[in-house]
């Protein structure tokens, strides 16, 4: 094999395995292939919700505005009406995920909604919210008696994760900081 013959299969092997793989990718896709394991700690929700058109409220009865232009993230909290260890060790949780976020911690709002018990740590990114009864209806799992699930929502007003009571909050610190790079 002379060096010009052995340049050109070289060449030809090189853009072989570049169409191959893209060949390769285009056939997992048209078959319906995803993979099994996904790097969030959240469950994704399909479809997302959109929340942009609901009115949420402080506590004090301000509304709460959504301002897509702010680029803000949204933790959603929904305490059960009789919480009270829990719902202190949850907004403990919460206050240490807002404070793990560092320098994008700005970008990051937590919405009670629900009381907040009177020895609950208070942190800067800790919003009150009234409850709203069509924000629940919304929500997957909102009324499961005794916990406290956790809803992720984009700067848009989509709700697009949800953590199940019990999560790992490592695992939502881990997708925050994704998302908000």
């Amino acid at each position: 094999m002379t060096p010009k013959t052995r340049s050109r299969l070289v060449l030809l092997l090189i853009f072989a395995m570049f169409f191959v793989s893209f060949g390769v990718a285009f056939f997992l896709r048209m078959s319906g292939w995803e993979p099994e394991v996904t790097r969030n700690a959240g469950e994704l929700l399909d479809p997302v919700i959109d929340l942009r058109d609901l009115t949420l409220r402080h506590a004090d009865g301000e509304p709460y505005p959504w301002q897509p232009e702010r680029r803000l993230w949204r933790v959603v909290a929904v305490a059960p009406t009789d919480c009270d260890a829990s719902c202190t060790q949850m907004i403990d949780l919460l206050r240490r995920v807002w404070i793990g976020e560092g320098r994008h911690a700005e970008r990051v709002h937590v919405l009670w909604f629900g009381e907040i018990p009177a020895d609950a740590p208070i942190f800067r990114a800790l919003y009150p919210m009234q409850r709203d009864r069509e924000l629940l209806a919304r929500l997957p799992d909102a009324s499961a008696p005794g916990a406290i699930p956790v809803y992720l929502v984009d700067p848009s007003g989509f709700l697009v994760m949800r953590y199940t009571p019990g999560f790992d909050p490592g695992g939502l610190r881990r997708d925050l900081a994704r998302l908000l790079k």
